[in-house]
């Protein structure tokens, strides 16, 4: 089998590969790049692995004429520029030692050790510079099949990192089946394993949450977490139950993984996935809308289009209703709009505290009115 793109075909990526086979080193793309490949996904990062060592990496990225960057060298990770390509290169490994947060390393020429190191099977593909697949662990047909599934123990991989539970999600969520079902040796090891999480930089989780969350359907892999514990682990509080309801309202719509956050709750995700103040602060403004009476077109004023979108599809998945007619077009009306009164209006007949009450006083009146009532009905 073999595996086509422009991305494989560069002449910066062909010439670098190339340049690694001159010197008597082996050149095979691997992970990522390979498995979207094999799906007819989209390639973003070119990973290789070589039997060669970093500095060797270097020296021969030199000669070539191409430039090397020192990105992860103590991984034994180089990203050589080619072409005005990047492409991280990195050196057969085998892990020594771990702690389920990091891993000591030792080099290796042994592709099977490389590819046993990896989480997932369908990540353990390599491919030669024309495209031939080498698959040294049999993952192909988990790939074929979307089959998320663990390299060798379940138990072991994860121990070896913690995170690999939610990656194990993630990857569920992005390039498993739902009819198929989640992998039950997989899921138990997640749930047997739980205490691991605690040692994790909730940074680290609250990345791989936003990812998972932007897949088109994470709902199958954010049930499977709740089932496993997982959910309530690490977003204490949350419910999944109107996340696959959210998902069938999202038609036609781009997926916010913000959205989904907001539809799961929790007691503090600001805390608990280190959000940034903006997104802590977005997500708290979209779930205290949730039970308000605002209309569409008053949050789309009051919040802006996305996070207005968020609050009523948010309200009708955890209501279990259908959203209000004409609802996209209203906070589209919303966001455009100008609250009618400015302070100048009232000055100098109101100053200070009272003019500013008074500010508040029109303004709910206009936001009640769904945004109908012109300057003279509010200054009457």
């Amino acid at each position: 089998m073999k595996i086509t793109g422009d991305w494989i075909n560069y002449p910066g990526t062909q010439a670098l590969c190339a340049a690694l086979t001159a010197a008597g080193y082996q050149s095979l793309f691997v992970g990522g790049c390979v498995r979207n490949a094999l799906l007819n996904v989209a390639v973003s990062d070119i990973d290789l692995a070589t039997d060669a060592l970093p500095e060797t990496v270097t020296n021969i990225a030199d000669k070539a004429g191409f430039r090397a960057v020192p990105t992860g060298i103590e991984h034994g990770t180089v990203t050589v520029i080619a072409g005005g390509v990047a492409h991280e290169i990195t050196t057969f490994r085998r892990d020594v030692e771990t702690d389920g947060r990091r891993a000591i390393v030792a080099f290796s020429t042994n592709i099977a050790e490389d590819a046993a190191r990896r989480d997932f099977t369908m990540n353990a593909l390599y491919a030669r510079a024309d495209g031939e697949v080498l698959d040294p662990l049999g993952g192909l047909p988990d790939l074929i099949a979307r089959r998320v599934r663990f390299v060798g123990d379940a138990q072991a991989r994860i121990r070896e990192d913690y995170l690999r539970i939610l990656r194990f999600f993630r990857f569920y969520a992005v390039y498993g089946d739902p009819e198929n079902g989640i992998d039950p040796e997989g899921l138990a090891a997640c749930a047997e394993n739980l205490e691991g999480i605690a040692g994790l930089a909730r940074e680290r989780i609250g990345a791989e949450m936003r990812k998972l969350l932007a897949a088109r359907d994470p709902a199958p892999a954010i049930a499977a977490m709740a089932q496993a514990g997982v959910l309530a682990r690490i977003l204490p509080g949350a419910d999944a139950k109107a996340l696959a309801i959210l998902v069938h309202f999202e038609t036609d719509l781009p997926p916010r993984w913000q959205r989904r956050l907001a539809v799961l709750g929790g007691l503090d995700p600001g805390s608990d996935l280190r959000l940034s103040r903006a997104e802590s602060d977005s997500n708290t403004a979209v779930r205290d809308e949730i039970g308000s009476a605002l209309t569409p077109a008053a949050l789309g004023w009051k919040l802006g289009e996305d996070a207005a979108r968020d609050v009523i599809l948010c309200r009708a998945a955890l209501f279990e209703t259908m959203p209000p007619a004409n609802w996209l077009a209203d906070i589209a009306r919303g966001a455009a709009s100008t609250l009618p009164v400015t302070a100048a209006d009232l000055m100098p007949t109101l100053q200070g505290p009272s003019l500013g009450k008074k500010l508040r006083e029109i303004q709910a009146r206009w936001l009640a009115s769904d945004l109908v009532l012109s300057k003279s009905d509010l200054l009457a």
